[in-house]
């Protein structure tokens, strides 16, 4: 699976990294970046992430 985030929506609040830090990083300009697939053992927290985001500027396919 592949996680995106919508740097128009996104806010930088720093919740998908806290949460799924193994594919979310805060960058350099202040707004969450997917370093790293969404791998079966990484779904659970990453769907978490995308449903706590509260722009909702996380989308995993």
């Amino acid at each position: 699976m592949k996680a995106t985030v919508d740097h128009d929506l996104c806010i930088g609040c720093g919740l998908c990294e806290t949460i799924c830090p193994e594919v979310f990083e805060m960058g350099d300009d202040g707004l969450a970046h997917v370093i790293g697939e969404v791998t079966p053992d990484l779904e659970e927290s990453a769907e978490e992430a995308r449903e706590s985001c509260p722009t909702e500027a996380i989308s995993i396919e």
